[in-house]
């Protein structure tokens, strides 16, 4: 990312949004076999661990959902070019990617193959992926909403991640660190949160209104980010904060899990 041309201000950040999400799909759909190859090694890195998470919640254990994540990439994605009949008009692109699971899932329990399913070499890297647990406020949901979870997970640890690293390239690696202790880890915790005054003594700074400052310009970058990964999933601008406020219902169990 060049940061002369996406750098956060006082004012907030008003730098452009990336290529959209629909755009690598139609990548796919050209006749370009370079651009279609890295369009799809994106979509398969995006989906992989919504796919895998899905299957684990349908009783699949950790080696066996391994093989048929591989399988439904190889089989169904690519096999029969799943995302080249991909349609906007249709909705949301991971809603067509499990309803293609769905079909696959049912397709391998009906006929109970013994086979592996995970193509020589594998198309997504999972040979060193130790068993991922289902988090404990999803542990009895849907598929559905298992795939919908990790799929917003996997977008918010994209985001914090690069947050965090561009707080550190940039010499703001405190601001990060507030940021964590002040908002982050009290949400991941269930936890109050500590304190303007503790937070200066720990930290040596001498106002709690620098503090503050320093927190406000990192929630902003986050809210930049956030918004910029998100339009990769919509078709336009107006659509971004419906699909922001669909992620807070997800996390908040108002989306369909209880």
């Amino acid at each position: 990312m060049s940061k002369g041309a996406d750098q956060t201000t006082s004012e907030g950040w008003d730098g452009a949004f990336h290529t959209t999400h629909w755009t690598h799909i139609f990548k796919v759909q050209s006749g370009d076999e370079r651009l279609r190859r890295a369009a799809l090694e994106d979509l398969l890195a995006r989906y992989w661990k919504p796919v895998y998470c899905s299957l684990r919640s349908r009783g699949h254990p950790h080696e066996e959902a391994k093989d048929l994540t591989q399988g439904f990439f190889q089989e169904i994605v690519l096999g029969k070019g799943l995302v080249e009949k991909a349609d906007r008009a249709r909705g949301r692109f991971r809603t067509f990617l499990l309803t293609a699971l769905d079909h696959y899932s049912a397709n391998v329990h009906r006929s109970q193959k013994a086979k592996r399913r995970r193509p020589e070499g594998g198309l997504v890297q999972l040979e060193q992926l130790t068993e991922l647990n289902i988090p404990e406020p999803i542990h009895h949901a849907t598929p559905a909403e298992v795939f919908d979870y990790a799929w917003a997970s996997a977008l918010l640890d994209q985001v914090l991640a690069e947050v965090a690293g561009e707080c550190r390239e940039t010499g703001n690696a405190t601001h990060w660190e507030l940021f964590r202790a002040r908002v982050l880890q009290p949400i991941m915790d269930n936890a109050e949160a500590p304190s303007l005054a503790h937070l200066c003594q720990k930290y040596g700074i001498s106002k709690k209104g620098k503090v503050s400052k320093m927190i406000m310009a990192v929630k902003r970058r986050f809210q930049a980010v956030l918004r910029r990964h998100v339009r990769q999933f919509v078709d336009s601008d107006a659509e971004v904060d419906d699909e922001i406020h669909y992620l807070l219902m997800i996390f908040s169990g108002r989306g369909g899990i209880s």
